[in-house]
């Protein structure tokens, strides 16, 4: 570890091992309730495994919410960044210790699950507007090492689950008012009758926008249908849609716009009609099957169709361009996979033992159309044909985990993953003018991982872990080229890397748990972004990295109806290798040098949160939250930055029972202080448009109700 934070985090460490001596000699060990995590593939408490994972109940990410986007309710997560950008044509912004953090569009460099359905694609881009927050019943997010195992793209893992009912059926519906014209009309249904369990969810989500030209429409339906088929068998089927009629992009904004009028929209986001829209419906299967009491197969299958139309803000002289693509992008994906699953439990030299060897194996569909957008003078109407291509990405991954309790003490985790990914594209539109660019790439690597957990009492634990990953570059980052040449940019090479982590958890006293980690990244080839502007972005290779940090986190019960929430994260993330970049579109060439040692854009360097609830199972509730966010540069050559901010929020409720209904009211507050701030930045935009402004003080008003059968 780095000798800058080794004291700090020394006396960290010193600090939580002797709260956790004193609370074992003052006091009886406290058993807490069991509280059970799954993104290892096996089942686990966070306390034992040697990894940092957190569990999000879904009381906890509603409690006091909009329930909008499932970045509200992960402030409690160290390491863990998920801002909402204000911009319903873009998708909320999640990194996980820098990881993803240069996505200006979707979400990369972290795997997303829902219900075991991979929501992000083999070539590591993904989305969550798929996610309806109303029917989760827990959020999982696991970092570090153990995430490679996951495969390509695995700078963390997010994985959402559905509740699982155990009552009788019930019914919920709630409604939400709030700033900028934000409604929200939503309704599930659940429950369990005999083997078979259900939970049904749907919603639908307006807004006018925070920002001029920012109104946007979203429908959602969730389904989640679970039978016991015999005493050691179970099938869950899982369904669900999201729609986006159309959401209007507003653009970035430049320091000198966002200084003017926060609520402003660049020009030509007005006279290009920058907008999108989007349709995904997609289905699984995971079949559960008990062979006897030491051995299980699981096999997970899924299927999904979604469409997207996104009108870009590019000059017309620069569509004029005979190699140019075009400012309308139309995609068509079409995407399946399996994970097929063997499990194993038993004893191995006396110790308890478990052995998990499968194989996943995705495919990807792309119809990929461009299309000028104006016709004439005209603009922001779909207009000439200019790309026509169809694109495939398939993995096939073997994968194997073990997991060995040699004492009480100690547990030893291990596994290894081969990673293989294969990009194909068909080009259709050929021309005199325009060549063909058919081509293909191939990545791949062995992710090998091993981690080690120790008990010293059993109020502390420690551990270690170590192992290497990769990440690919999506199709999106494929798609251009700087130097304005058609075709993909099959040039792009995959990044490794190599990461540590160490780290203590403890349970000082009852309801308290408290942790901290420190990790080091460092990567070769890393992907960084060459130009961006209108919304298109070009990348490519820049060498070497290093992400290094310390993680912390706490959660106390104070009271019986009172709790209390902090997380905090330090992360140093640089360039150690220089190398050139673009400042202009088209760029020919790379020629602005970008110095080693240079801050990677877009990643905080420090990240704070605090939250007190008080919430008794009926009669008033309250809660307050606190989040603070140091700089965020805006480019590689750290000309520009973000600054850093400080926000409160706190809401009030009341919840009420008769008989067999359950009504609750709120109110919520966001920055009280009605700070101005910039919410998210777009990395290295071309033309300056780095900012996109968070609202001022904003206010929601809601109404929920329950009726249990």
């Amino acid at each position: 570890m780095h000798p800058r934070f080794a004291p700090l985090a020394r006396r960290t460490a010193l600090a939580l091992a002797a709260s956790a001596t004193a609370a074992t000699a003052h006091a009886e060990p406290t058993v807490l309730a069991p509280v059970v995590v799954t993104a290892t593939r096996t089942e686990a408490t966070p306390f034992e495994v040697p990894a940092s994972i957190d569990r999000i109940d879904g009381d906890a990410l509603r409690a006091g919410r909009a329930q909008v986007n499932l970045s509200e309710g992960l402030g409690a997560v160290p390491g863990l960044l998920a801002r909402d950008r204000q911009n319903y044509a873009q998708d909320v912004q999640i990194s996980v210790r820098g990881f993803g953090a240069r996505a200006s569009f979707g979400i990369r460099g972290v795997r997303l699950y829902v219900d075991d359905i991979p929501a992000t694609l083999p070539d590591g881009q993904g989305q969550i507007t798929n996610v309806e927050i109303g029917t989760v019943g827990r959020v999982e997010v696991l970092r570090g090492p153990f995430s490679a195992l996951y495969g390509n793209s695995s700078g963390g893992v997010i994985s959402i689950y559905s509740e699982a009912p155990a009552g009788p059926p019930r019914v919920d519906a709630g409604v939400a008012f709030g700033s900028d014209g934000l409604r929200r009309v939503a309704a599930s249904s659940s429950g369990k009758t005999g083997g078979f369990a259900y939970t049904l969810g749907a919603s639908r989500f307006e807004t006018d926008g925070y920002r001029r030209h920012g109104a946007a429409e979203r429908r959602l339906a969730n389904a989640r249908l679970n039978w016991k088929l015999g005493t050691d068998t179970q099938l869950t089927l899982v369904a669900n849609s999201v729609e986006l009629p159309e959401a209007q992009d507003p653009l970035g904004l430049t320091r000198a716009q966002w200084q003017a009028d926060p609520r402003g929209v660049d020009p030509v986001a007005i006279s290009f009609d920058t907008r999108k829209t989007m349709q995904q419906t997609q289905g699984g299967l995971v079949l559960e099957h008990g062979i006897d009491a030491a051995n299980t197969l699981r096999l997970m299958v899924y299927r999904g169709h979604r469409t997207t139309l996104q009108f870009q803000a590019i000059p017309t002289t620069t569509q004029g361009n005979a190699l140019h693509p075009g400012g309308v992008i139309d995609l068509a994906r079409d995407y399946e996979g399996a994970d097929l699953r063997w499990r194993w439990k038993g004893a191995l030299w006396d110790g308890a033992a478990s052995l998990v060897a499968g194989i996943a194996t995705d495919e990807l569909r792309e119809h990929r159309v461009g299309t000028q957008n104006f016709i004439g003078t005209t603009l922001g109407v779909q207009g000439a044909l200019r790309r026509d291509e169809t694109n495939r990405v398939r993995n096939a991954d073997p994968y194997l985990q073990a997991e060995w309790r040699p004492t009480p003490a100690w547990l030893l985790n291990a596994g290894v993953r081969r990673a293989t990914v294969r990009f194909n594209s068909a080009d259709a539109y050929v021309t005199r003018t325009n060549p063909d660019d058919s081509g293909a790439a191939r990545y791949g690597a062995t992710l090998p991982v091993l981690g080690a957990s120790y008990a010293v009492s059993e109020t502390l634990r420690v551990y270690a872990t170590a192992g290497r990953g990769f990440e690919t570059p999506t199709l999106n980052e494929l798609a251009y080229r700087a130097s304005g040449l058609t075709g993909m940019n099959f040039a792009l090479r995959a990044s490794r890397s190599r990461s540590v982590e160490t780290g203590i958890k403890a349970r000082p006293g009852a309801g308290t748990e408290l942790t901290l980690a420190l990790f080091e990244t460092r990567t070769d080839n890393e992907i960084v972004t060459q130009t961006n502007a209108g919304g298109r972005a070009t990348f490519q290779n820049a060498g070497a990295t290093r992400r290094r940090g310390l993680e912390a986190s706490g959660s106390w019960q104070l009271a019986p109806t009172l709790q209390a929430q902090a997380a905090a994260t330090w992360l140093d993330a640089r360039y150690r290798d220089g190398f050139l970049t673009c400042t202009a579109t088209p760029c020919a060439a790379a020629s602005t040098p970008v110095a080693a040692g240079n801050r990677i854009p877009g990643i905080a360097r420090t990240a704070l949160f605090g939250a007190v609830t008080w919430q008794p199972a009926g009669g008033w509730r309250f809660g307050a939250e606190a989040r603070a966010l140091g700089k965020v540069d805006v480019n590689d050559l750290n000309s520009d930055a973000a600054p850093g901010y400080a926000t409160v929020a706190a809401y009030a409720g009341y919840q009420l029972s008769l008989g067999a209904w359950d009504l609750g009211a709120l109110l919520r507050v966001d920055n009280l202080a009605d700070r101005r701030y910039a919410g998210s930045v777009i990395v290295n935009d071309g033309n300056g448009r780095f900012f996109e402004p968070a609202p001022g003080r904003t206010w929601l008003a809601s109404a929920n109700a329950t009726y249990r059968f």
